[in-house]
C-alpha cells in the first residue's frame, strides 16, 4: 500500500469522524428533549465537541506530517 493511499484513508477517516460528531452535536442542540438517554445535555454536547477537536487535531497532524515528508 502506498503512502498516498494510506494518507488519503487517514484523512478521510478523520473527516468522517469530525462530521459524525458534528451531526450528533447539531441534533442535541436543535432537539435536546428528543434525546432521552442523556440527562445532562450540556455534557453530551461537550463530549461531541471534544471528539470533533480530536479529529481536527488528527487532520492538523496529518497536514504537518505530509508537509514534513514533502520537504
Amino acid at each position: 500500500m502506498s503512502y498516498i493511499t494510506i494518507h488519503k484513508a487517514l484523512v478521510a477517516h478523520a473527516k468522517g469522524e469530525k462530521e459524525l460528531h458534528k451531526a450528533n452535536a447539531e441534533v442535541y442542540m436543535q432537539n435536546p428533549v428528543g434525546i432521552g438517554e442523556h440527562s445532562d445535555i450540556l455534557e453530551a454536547i461537550q463530549k461531541e465537541l471534544d471528539a470533533m477537536a480530536k479529529a481536527n487535531d488528527r487532520l492538523e497532524m496529518l497536514k504537518e506530517f505530509d508537509d514534513a515528508v514533502a520537504s
